[in-house]
């Protein structure tokens, strides 16, 4: 028994010598693994170390309030509060920090305003009663504050102005339960509110100026991206799943890309309410019609929401390939020319030009789409097993689906090309557009073969 208990002891001390002697290297390789992650994230995205910086300027900044005597002797203890609205209104991109400085500001004023005057009301009417000055001080309070909160369950309000009511709700409470208890509460709420609005400016200015970060810029590359995912999937796909492609197992890879579309609606939604409180810049004018982009990014998802059921059918593919061969050139055809044609509108909305390239990659998988209808409708599979055929219908249906999809897409983009007022790049688009020389070919084939004199034109 003795014995047994100095065994376990002995176990129990070599053990912790282990831990012990492990913690350095242990330390060592999550420092490691520390670095390596923010190392990560700024070769991701440069401007997240840029953003620190702009940051770490604004507060030093602000900071002269306490570091130099006359700005200290100004504001007093109040500066403290440009530091803190700093740290609260500094975003990434300039449309977030502009929308929250904006906020924060104006509803620190009218919050402040109203503080004061409730007062001063309430002063009045109970003319130096203590007894009914806090009950209508009370009553003020619950009225406003109640309405402000019920206010902010509105949408619209909640998308744009949430933090400002959040504010005003706050600085009126300080502003009114103080003013019971201080008498000199002007110049209390004075200096707060020129600390607040000077840290904001700060804020702002810096955002603005030192390299700044456009939502507006950033939701427009997006919606170009996921429209160049959806159609890098589309151009393979059709040799993929009826099996001509070589190679596949490295294009599928690259083919995945449409994933990240399925889940983007809530990085769009907070891009395009920030895009909204961005002054004009680059390209983007004022007014910019950012309100498309979230309806061309919802009909980007509906398109990705029918990929990834075709990308089901070929990742557990068992049809037979002679019953996919039948309608394999159709499918295809409509694969690669939606593709094509997705790329190009993704090729439109980067380069602010109107989307025509697209139209006649659109027209022929259209063509396509209606060749298909007309063969199955004549009875390919009359004595195939009709559960073997259902995959295969199905993957057709999906595919006439996205060209249906990507119609509508590019309807959209022509829409937003108007509002925003794209101009028209002649030389590149007679470059990359095979449709313009069609169109001019189509007169001469039809004036030789149309009979009617209206048409014919003789030259001597």
């Amino acid at each position: 028994m003795a014995s047994e208990a100095i065994r376990n002891s002995v176990a129990s001390v070599t053990k912790g010598w282990q831990w012990l002697m492990s913690l350095p290297s242990e330390f060592t390789a999550k420092v490691v693994n520390l670095m390596s992650q923010l190392k990560k994230l700024g070769e991701e995205d440069p401007r997240r170390l840029i953003h620190s910086f702009k940051v770490a300027l604004a507060i030093t900044l602000v900071s002269a309030f306490y570091y130099f005597e006359p700005l200290y002797n100004s504001f007093g203890s109040s500066a403290m509060w440009a530091v803190f609205t700093v740290i609260v209104v500094s975003e990434f991109s300039v449309g977030a920090t502009l929308g929250k400085g904006l906020n924060r500001g104006f509803a620190t004023f009218f919050a402040g305003a109203l503080g004061l005057g409730s007062y001063y009301i309430v002063d009045s009417i109970s003319t130096g009663d203590h007894r009914v000055e806090p009950i209508l001080l009370g009553s003020l309070i619950f009225i406003i504050t109640a309405g402000a909160t019920y206010i902010r369950f509105l949408p619209q309000m909640k998308a744009r102005y949430d933090y400002g009511l959040l504010v005003f709700i706050l600085t009126f409470c300080m502003v009114s339960v103080s003013s019971y208890r201080d008498r000199d509460i002007l110049q209390i709420a004075l200096k707060r509110v020129t600390t607040i609005l000077t840290g904001g400016l700060i804020s702002i200015i810096v955002s603005i100026f030192v390299y700044p970060v456009w939502a507006g810029g950033d939701l427009h590359n997006l919606e170009s991206k996921n429209i160049e995912k959806l159609g890098n999937f589309l151009q393979d796909f059709g040799e993929q799943y009826f099996g001509t492609l070589e190679g596949g197992e490295s294009n599928k890879s690259f083919m995945q890309g449409y994933k990240s579309v399925l889940n983007s609606k809530q990085v769009e939604e907070n891009l395009a309410n920030f895009a909204r409180w961005e002054p004009c810049h680059g390209r983007f004018r004022f007014f910019h019609p950012w309100q498309q982009y979230l309806k061309i990014g919802n009909l980007s998802r509906q398109c990705a929401y029918r990929i990834d059921a075709l990308n089901g059918f070929l990742n557990s593919n068992k049809t037979p390939l002679e019953i996919r061969s039948k309608i394999q050139e159709p499918c295809m055809k409509m694969s690669k020319e939606t593709g094509k044609a997705l790329k190009e509108l993704a090729v439109a909305i980067h380069e602010m030009i109107p989307p025509s390239a697209a139209d006649s990659h659109i027209a022929k998988s259209k063509i396509a789409a209606t060749n298909l209808r007309s063969m199955i409708k004549i009875g390919l599979w009359e004595d195939t097993n009709f559960f073997e055929v259902i995959p295969v219908l199905t993957v057709a249906s999906l595919l006439v689906d996205v060209v249906s999809c990507t119609e509508t897409l590019a309807e959209s983009i022509q829409e937003l090309s108007t509002l925003a007022k794209f101009k028209n790049k002649d030389s590149k688009i007679v470059a990359e557009n095979p449709k313009i020389p069609h169109q001019e070919e189509g007169p001469k084939s039809s004036c030789c073969h149309n009979s009617e004199p209206h048409h014919v034109i003789t030259i001597n």
